[in-house]
């Protein structure tokens, strides 16, 4: 498969230039123009290899390879936004020091352009696969999924199948995905006039704002912040929400500055854990609770947190931990745990795909984050990251190697002539 690396990695720098995080809504455009023509784009490309291709109105579009009962392969193609501190364009798609660079290499542009060159080499080759592959892209995975929810509507949705969004070797669990807005009364007057940061419930805010209504530069500078006029500023480091410690959340050190005893009780619930919510626990890993967006409005401190509860537990005994802290709060969103056996027909080969193109054992494992795996009836996620690599998804400077495209095109044409080679088993 050598011969489909460099335009496969052009044609992953070609997406990254569509800015696809989420927009304004349009006609034929319900996430953004540049969600909707990122989509057209990538089904373009798949129909000049030949291959049938359908747009589900904007909200999500597929690929179609071969005949039978069908198998998923789950991609999306929106993006969180570019948030701070690049040193390359975030959508300029840049190709060098064995790298394309920009917002959806990892996460997860890249990894779907992998998965659709592999069904041409497939193609190429001749293979006639016993199933009908689904290569079903959406443009809502980080904001919500209704592209999924307008997808099961307008098409079917089949029963199984894989995501190439999560790591290797292959994941048989998430975590449940719980995301509040928590409302913390002020003092009146609140000892700042403005305080705001985050952009996304699923990204560790980067970067945080306030202007006091007293300016101390002294206490600003012992709490790590910068000023600019009057206004104080805290600059931390982006990462995925579902590895807040990978991070530097900029909320803290600007929380810290106050002394007003109503911003202690965030600190002390959200950033210091008083209520001992993160200490829930079981094989998938401990809740974490990652408090991406922050307002000062009418009087309030609303807060947006992130929380990733272990598979085993339930919605119920979280948001008993988090009645706790005593605060009005509502559900944003709620996703429940994925728990896949690990002696499944999908897992077991996939396992076995993924030791043959490595030389490595491999045992499937559990994350936080979450997948398209879960709009599945049997579905697990497959890739593209591996232990040891730097984490850059949901950060600044995102990019994925020559080298792991290379690797993707040879995992994903194996994979998927080893689950569509036959019939689906048991």
């Amino acid at each position: 498969m050598h011969n489909y690396l460099d335009a496969a990695a052009e044609s992953i720098s070609r997406l990254i230039r569509f800015d696809s995080s989420k927009g304004k809504p349009a006609h034929g455009a319900p996430f953004g123009q540049g969600a909707a023509d990122c989509l057209a784009h990538f089904l373009a490309l798949a129909k000049s290899m030949g291959f049938e291709t359908n747009n589900y109105e904007g909200y999500a579009g597929e690929v179609l390879f071969g005949e039978g009962e069908e198998f998923a392969i789950l991609c999306h193609l929106d993006v969180v936004p570019a948030g701070n501190g690049w040193t390359h364009d975030p959508f300029g798609g840049e190709i060098s020091e064995g790298r394309v660079w920009g917002r959806g290499a990892m996460d997860d542009k890249g990894p779907a352009v992998c998965c659709l060159y592999a069904m041409k080499a497939l193609k190429d080759e001749g293979f006639l696969p016993k199933r009908t592959i689904k290569l079903i892209v959406g443009c809502n995975e980080e904001s919500g999924w209704a592209c999924m929810d307008y997808y099961k509507k307008h098409a079917n949705m089949p029963e199984e199948g894989f995501t190439p969004d999560a790591d290797f070797p292959v994941i048989y669990a998430e975590k449940g995905i719980l995301h509040l807005r928590m409302h913390f009364p002020m003092n009146d007057p609140a000892p700042f006039i403005r305080f705001e940061g985050g952009s996304a419930a699923n990204m560790v805010c980067d970067r945080a704002t306030a202007l006091p209504r007293a300016l101390d530069r002294k206490r600003a500078a012992d709490c790590g912040l910068t000023v600019e006029g009057r206004r104080l500023i805290s600059v931390g480091k982006s990462a995925h929400a579902s590895t807040p410690e990978c991070g530097k959340n900029a909320i803290a050190p600007l929380l810290r500055y106050f002394r007003d005893g109503a911003v202690q009780r965030i600190l002390s619930a959200l950033f210091e854990d008083k209520f001992g919510i993160t200490k829930m626990e079981d094989e998938t890993g401990r809740l974490t609770l990652s408090p991406d967006i922050i307002r000062f409005t009418k009087g309030e401190m609303q807060v947006v947190c992130d929380v990733r509860y272990p598979a085993t537990h339930t919605l119920e005994e979280v948001l008993a931990c988090i009645d706790r802290i005593g605060v009005k709060y509502e559900t944003l969103s709620h996703q429940p745990p994925l728990y896949s056996g690990k002696d499944s027909f999908l897992v077991t080969t996939l396992c076995k795909v993924y030791e043959s193109c490595t030389g490595k054992p491999a045992q499937p494992i559990a994350i936080g984050g979450g997948t398209y795996a879960r709009a599945l009836k049997y579905g697990v996620a497959f890739g593209p990251e591996m232990q040891g690599d730097e984490p850059v998804i949901h950060q600044a400077n995102e990019y994925i190697t020559l080298e792991r495209v290379q690797f993707l095109l040879d995992v994903y044409q194996k994979a998927i002539r080893q689950l569509t080679q036959s019939e689906r088993k048991a």
